[in-house]
């Protein structure tokens, strides 16, 4: 049976109302957590002794400020069941450079799985570039993995609607394969230490309180 997974995108109107754009399985399912919600399964255990980064100093931040519990439950994000490192990868970025996810340690990093033919994908796009303008500066770290197959389709569309973050490419999916991605868009987030600490499935808000809380409390 193939690796592979088959993207099959749902017309607007269904995918503004479903919040997702399911992505057909053809592979095992990954590790589920007990909410019922795919996690990467390929993570490997954090290594005992692991150094913790310094705290990170943050810049005052008007609105809200929520715990961390509290931030996952208002996004409606989903914990993992136990803790794993994310799986480690370098990704071409658009542009050339290249980004290898192990040396953000310290940081906290969202992988978000997006593609251009993607409703949703795009609604939840402006709030993340937001949300990556003002916490970038303070140890937080972003990249958009596109699985567009046609990858020439990826710059023009960040030109045109000025986003700037930093854009990796998946034409082929085996990142996305490798973090059980099921719908699209699929967000991960990495704390300091490289564990893999909440999952979205769908598009969010993310430059509200909450998420702006989310950030700056695990980077704390």
């Amino acid at each position: 049976m193939s690796q592979k997974l088959a993207l099959t995108a749902l017309i607007a109107v269904a995918a503004a109302i479903v919040g997702v754009v399911l992505v057909a399985a053809m592979r095992p399912a990954p590790e589920v957590t007990q909410s019922g919600a795919a996690v990467a399964s390929r993570a490997e255990d954090a290594p005992a002794g692991a150094p913790v980064p310094a705290p990170v100093a943050l810049k005052a931040r008007k609105g809200r400020v929520l715990s961390v519990a509290d931030a996952v439950k208002e996004l409606d994000l989903i914990r993992p069941s136990r803790q794993k490192l994310a799986e480690d990868f370098t990704l071409p970025l658009v542009g050339g450079d290249k980004l290898r996810l192990s040396a953000q340690r310290g940081k906290v990093v969202l992988i978000n799985f997006w593609a251009t033919w993607c409703p949703p994908c795009r609604e939840e796009m402006p709030a993340m570039e937001r949300l990556w303008q003002q916490q970038k500066g303070q140890g937080f770290v972003l990249v958009a993995v596109s699985v567009d197959a046609d990858t020439k389709k990826v710059k023009p569309y960040l030109d045109e609607h000025k986003l700037a973050f930093p854009v990796g490419l998946d034409p082929k999916m085996d990142l996305a394969n490798t973090y059980g991605v099921r719908a699209l868009p699929s967000s991960f987030i990495v704390d300091r230490n490289g564990n893999l600490t909440a999952l979205a499935l769908g598009p969010r808000a993310w430059d509200n309180d909450a998420s702006h809380s989310l950030i700056e409390g695990l980077l704390r």
